[in-house]
């Protein structure tokens, strides 16, 4: 890896654009009595990885949300990366690349997403340690199924010979191998991503050709894409406030 410039920065980017579908404006909505999008901010800060935490944003409630609680707005996100459509892997190239035309240069940066409110500080350090020590393009941190996903099962819509819905494996031929005999699977925890600024900007992908995984315990995972998901959070995140748990 080059050396750093003395002036090179690394930066936190928070996006959060305003046309969230399934939970309306769903980065500024208010969990366990604070934006969502506040507990990813303080994530940021408290880890005292970043020179700036800047949240990238078309609208201007979620920009107003975001300073009032130490973000910075450098710039307002384009029309074209703030539509349905649009992967996380834009917005970030879309936000180093102002950075450069602005001339400044960032090395390393970390996405944090917005409706992530189990991000603690201590992860962001620990990945912020692995991706220097790894000279990894990204660190993705990932937790394990909880359920040896061989086991996976499909509903098979009706047919003429059965009327009603059944039932089948995907992997038939693992009906009988003990759980403790399959290989582990583990998923992205949908928290944050900690990427070399050059190796996003060629590849133009989050998962790039050197991505080291960070694991982390289930206890601190909640995908939230659903009301129902939401509540669940709400629950979770008040469990783990009575009985805080350490890194491990």
């Amino acid at each position: 890896m080059s050396t750093p410039t003395p002036d090179a920065k690394v930066i936190a980017i928070i996006p959060a654009r305003g046309g969230s579908k399934r939970i309306p404006r769903k980065n500024i909505k208010p969990f366990a009595g604070k934006p969502i999008i506040a507990y990813s901010i303080a994530a940021a800060l408290e880890s005292g990885c970043f020179d700036e935490v800047m949240v990238s944003t078309e609208d201007h409630e979620i920009a107003d949300v975001a300073r009032a609680h130490g973000a910075s707005i450098p710039f307002l996100r384009s029309p074209e990366t703030a539509d349905d459509m649009s992967m996380l892997a834009d917005v970030i190239r879309e936000v180093l690349l102002t950075y450069a035309d602005r001339g400044e240069t960032v090395t390393h940066c970390c996405c944090l997403l917005p409706t992530a409110p189990f991000i603690r500080p201590e992860r962001l350090r620990q990945g912020h340690e692995l991706l220097m020590r790894t000279g990894a393009d990204t660190i993705v941190p990932i937790t394990r199924f909880s359920y040896p996903i061989q086991r996976a099962v499909k509903v098979v819509p009706p047919t003429a010979e059965h009327p009603h819905d059944t039932m089948a494996m995907f992997w038939p031929e693992n009906y009988n191998v003990r759980s403790q005999d399959l290989e582990p699977a583990y998923h992205d925890c949908g928290q944050f991503y900690w990427m070399r600024a050059d190796s996003i900007v060629e590849q133009m992908q989050l998962f790039a050709r050197h991505t080291v995984p960070l694991e982390i315990p289930e206890r601190e995972v909640q995908d939230i894409d659903t009301e129902e998901d939401w509540v669940l959070a709400e629950w979770k995140f008040a469990a783990m406030q009575r009985s805080p748990v350490g890194v491990g």
